[in-house]
């Protein structure tokens, strides 16, 4: 028995300290060299005060402005999580079919076969800050007859606020953040 425990224990310390002390030291490093705002929370601010983070979603819910990709954790920073139900789950499913309903309501969509999963799906995270291009322009009708925006200075707004894939590879086409693009539509 001794000739099982004792190896058991010191391969358990040895994976503690190099999964859990050297693996966060290593990411705690690139994030301080490499990282976007050293690893650190980006706030952003508009007309002289905080408004969120850069990489937090947030809840968006009038009718003027673009809506973010729903959350299984209601946008709660601290509580980072999917709803861990399967695409076979009878309660995820209503879930899902509630939101797409929802959505083509507000949105005046007939055909509800075009909206993108992500608009109606929450990220594994529960935070993902960004929406799909397509999902974004789905949403400019219901904003110009909120705003009276013009629909093309809306899609005008969607495109300089698009981004492409990390490095043309990981990632999503095209997507927004939609912080950003709400600032810029109250700043039109």
């Amino acid at each position: 028995m001794k000739n099982h425990i004792l190896p058991a224990i010191k391969m358990t310390l040895i994976c503690l300290i190099v999964f859990v002390g050297l693996y966060s030291l290593l990411m705690w490093g690139i994030a301080q060299v490499a990282g976007r705002n050293r690893g650190k929370v980006e706030l952003v601010q508009s007309r002289g005060r905080v408004v969120g983070g850069a990489i937090i979603g947030q809840a968006f819910t009038s009718d003027r402005y673009f809506q973010s990709r729903p959350s299984a954790v209601d946008y709660n920073a601290a509580g980072s999580a999917g709803s861990n139900k399967g695409p076979s789950n009878p309660d995820y499913l209503a879930v899902v079919q509630t939101r797409i309903d929802t959505f083509a309501m507000e949105n005046a969509i007939a055909q509800t076969a075009n909206i993108p999963a992500d608009a109606v799906t929450a990220s594994g995270s529960g935070l993902d800050p960004h929406l799909s291009k397509q999902a974004a322009l789905l949403q400019i009708p219901r904003i110009n007859k909120a705003r009276n925006v013009d629909e093309a200075t809306l899609r005008r707004l969607v495109d300089e606020h698009t981004q492409g894939a990390f490095l043309g590879l990981f990632g999503p086409k095209d997507y927004v953040n939609v912080l950003e693009l709400n600032i810029a539509l109250d700043n039109l």
